[in-house]
């Protein structure tokens, strides 16, 4: 059996250097999401999104990311599940995309808000039935006495509700608007490539990206 501490691994596909990278760390992300989708990395829009609750303490959940642009990262998910509880009361987070094979991380750190509700409802209308019976039937992140409760809500909610299940009062979109961004790049004897683009909003000048180089 081979032991933990013995795994090693080579990153040596590609590299990371500033005058390659762009200027806007948002089309930096759409760059390397874009590959990771034609590489045909397992769930290139999955993401981790950490908060942090009253007590300080954190905790980490996959999400799929569902839109960005200007505004900032978007995803959906319960209004009253853990997440949702801890930004109401803290609304900064972090979000991570790791594409294993392309060697390559992306940290995301923002203030995170509710999208609208117009915007909650194109979404949640634009999903397959299931998903959207599924938001009804699952009271995220409370103790349930087993798998037998979610199906017998869906079997309730899919009665009453049939084939247009409106949106759930607890149930809509975040977005996080990024003030900080990094772009990991493995590289060969741990020497990994790791540029950080930090938003500097003061000052008499525009609010604008610095791009800087971290030691890994």
């Amino acid at each position: 059996m081979t032991h933990l501490a013995d795994l090693r691994k080579s990153y040596e596909r590609a590299e990371l250097n500033e005058d390659a990278s762009h200027a806007d760390p948002l089309k930096q992300f759409e760059q390397w999401l874009k590959e990771a989708i034609s590489a045909e990395v397992p769930e290139p829009n999955a993401m981790t999104v950490a908060t942090v609750a009253s007590n300080l303490r954190p905790s980490t959940r996959v999400v799929l990311i569902k839109g960005y642009d200007e505004r900032g990262i978007t995803w959906f998910t319960n209004y009253d599940s853990r997440k949702g509880q801890e930004l109401a009361g803290n609304p900064f987070a972090a979000l991570q995309f790791h594409w294993v094979e392309l060697e390559r991380v992306v940290r995301i750190e923002g203030l995170v808000e509710k999208v609208s509700d117009e915007e909650s409802d194109a979404y949640f209308h634009s999903r397959p039935l299931d998903s959207r019976i599924g938001a009804w039937a699952s009271p995220q992140s409370q103790v349930i006495s087993g798998r037998g409760v979610l199906v017998a809500n869906a079997a309730r909610y899919g009665a009453r509700f049939l084939l247009h299940p409106p949106r759930p009062p607890h149930w809509g979109g975040y977005r996080l608007k990024p003030d900080q961004w990094q772009f990991w790049q493995g590289r060969k004897s741990r020497l990994h490539d790791r540029l950080q683009y930090r938003l500097n909003p003061s000052g008499t000048t525009e609010p604008h990206w610095i791009l800087e180089r971290l030691a890994p």
